[in-house]
């Protein structure tokens, strides 16, 4: 088991739906917070993944990772995450703002004209 101390500067936004309760370990006013991560040697691997699918509810979204082998009608989840829709929209803020800094530094990510996932039916 690796453990990661992660220290950032908080800047007012938490990733609680409920903003007004703090765990008791985190400080009442925005500043540097230290969280340990816990990450086991199989999560820390990382799994490669090349297809995914999103599905919600009114109360919650479902994310799965999977992998497509090329020509095979078969994909495996490789991780699902549950989270809430606010979690959610944390998340595509992160994602984006990460892929600008990324596209900043080497250059825009090309899609080409054609979808990358495959657009038929999924059972």
């Amino acid at each position: 088991m690796f453990r990661l101390e992660v220290g950032f500067q908080a800047i007012g936004v938490r990733m609680s739906d409920k903003p007004s309760q703090l765990p008791p370990n985190l400080p009442s006013s925005p500043g540097t917070v230290q969280i340990q991560i816990e990450l086991d040697p199989a999560v820390a691997n990382g799994a490669f993944i090349n297809f995914a699918m999103v599905n919600h509810t009114d109360a919650e979204f479902t994310v799965d990772l999977m992998y497509l082998q090329p020509q095979a009608p078969k994909a495996v989840v490789r991780a699902r995450c549950i989270m809430t829709p606010k979690h959610l929209k944390r998340l595509i803020a992160a994602m984006q703002d990460n892929l600008a800094k990324y596209e900043a530094r080497f250059g825009v990510v090309d899609l080409g004209d054609a979808p990358h996932f495959p657009t038929t039916q999924v059972n």
